[in-house]
């Protein structure tokens, strides 16, 4: 092992850093020159699909271009003076570090692919349970990439450093105490890490998902090991460690209801209003527009409460998940509409009569 190891890791760090930087700008640009040239239908085949090996080809030659003075200047010796060593070192654990790299890659991708291979298994078939498997597998496969990304890169880069000489056992000593001291220090972190695996092996909730997390509702936008976000109806993102999740309701999974309650005066017919009330879900199920939306009819219970100025008759539509909320707006209209066109009077606002006592006759 080097004695001069922190400059040379520091080196490598910032040759890295520097290929980095050098890929990212020139990717781009030879992406948008080769998008120019190839017709649309043919991007994925001729652009999409060898970009990430123009990347990774690259991101090698620049830590390499970059990388050797660095390390030279870090005083290695393999690469000061003697050039037949230097040959020696580029072809034996040159050679090495870059099958390290490829093989890294090709694994990446092939998990990437079977990745997707299984989202596009778990989401085949037809019929409503599709949008559910479809949640799922998105929110299963996006856990899948990251966690190989991370193992792979993790492998081949204490390998590749073992290759350049750095002596990988005292870094694995120390990273085996430091993850038992952060098992000890920081048993928020694992509670979070525990919940959110049970909570996607579960299937509590999954990515597109509307949920209510702790009494804020939104729009599951990730589930990770450590987290769930969620964006709600005002666009803000709420982020919930998976270890603080008290309360989860899960609004659209398998599927949905929408619930609603219509209040009428006294005097009025219950039976007349239910009835009017089924003629407007009626020609709701008639719509092909929403039809497609809703799984069963509307099952009116009856009078849910009384109040003190109205009688309140309630109801519920059965829909798929996602789309309780169209067609209860519309189901709200048409009964509107239905009780203007049959006379049924809704309760108004209450009329408050203040009575001013009359003027004292003067006293003669």
């Amino acid at each position: 092992m080097p004695t001069n190891w922190p400059e040379l890791s520091l080196a490598l760090a910032l040759a890295l850093v520097a290929a980095y930087v050098v890929t990212s700008f020139l990717g781009r640009r030879i992406e948008a020159f080769l998008r120019a040239l190839v017709p649309d239908e043919r991007e994925h085949l001729l652009v999409d699909s060898p970009m990430p090996v123009i990347r990774g080809l690259l991101f090698l030659l620049t830590a390499f271009v970059v990388g050797i003075p660095g390390v030279r200047l870090a005083g290695f010796r393999r690469f000061n003076r003697n050039p037949e060593a230097f040959a020696e070192w580029l072809l034996g654990a040159g050679v090495q570090i870059l099958f390290i790299a490829v093989a890294a890659y090709i694994i990446i991708r092939i998990g990437r692919t079977a990745t997707r291979q299984l989202e596009h298994e778990m989401s085949a078939g037809t019929g409503l349970d599709v949008i559910e498997r479809t949640k799922r597998a998105r929110t299963i496969g996006t856990l899948l990439q990251n966690f190989l990304v991370a193992v792979v890169v993790g492998i081949a880069g204490l390998t590749a450093l073992r290759q350049l000489g750095v002596d990988i056992t005292p870094a694995l000593t120390g990273a085996g105490i430091a993850g038992l001291a952060v098992g000890f220090g920081a048993q928020t972190l694992v509670r979070d890490v525990i919940s959110g695996f049970f909570l996607i092996v579960e299937d509590q909730v999954r990515v597109g998902d509307v949920a209510v997390v702790n009494g804020t509702g939104g729009l599951v936008e990730a589930v990770n090991l450590r987290t769930i976000v969620l964006r709600d109806e005002e666009g803000a993102v709420h982020v919930f460690p998976n270890g603080e999740v008290k309360t989860l309701a899960n609004k659209s999974k398998d599927f949905a209801y929408y619930v609603l309650s219509v209040g009428v005066p006294w005097d009025e017919d219950p039976d007349r209003v239910a009835d009017a009330m089924q003629i407007a879900a009626d020609s709701l199920l008639n719509d092909p527009e929403f039809r497609i939306h809703i799984l069963e009819p509307l099952e009116v219970y009856g009078i849910d409460t009384w109040e003190p100025t109205q009688l309140v008759l309630k109801g519920r539509i059965k829909t798929v998940p996602l789309k309780q909320w169209t067609v209860g707006r519309e189901l709200r209209k048409r009964i509107a509409k239905t009780f203007r066109e049959r006379g049924i009077r809704t309760p108004g606002l209450p009329v408050i009569q203040v009575a001013h006592p009359a003027p004292p006759k003067p006293q003669s």
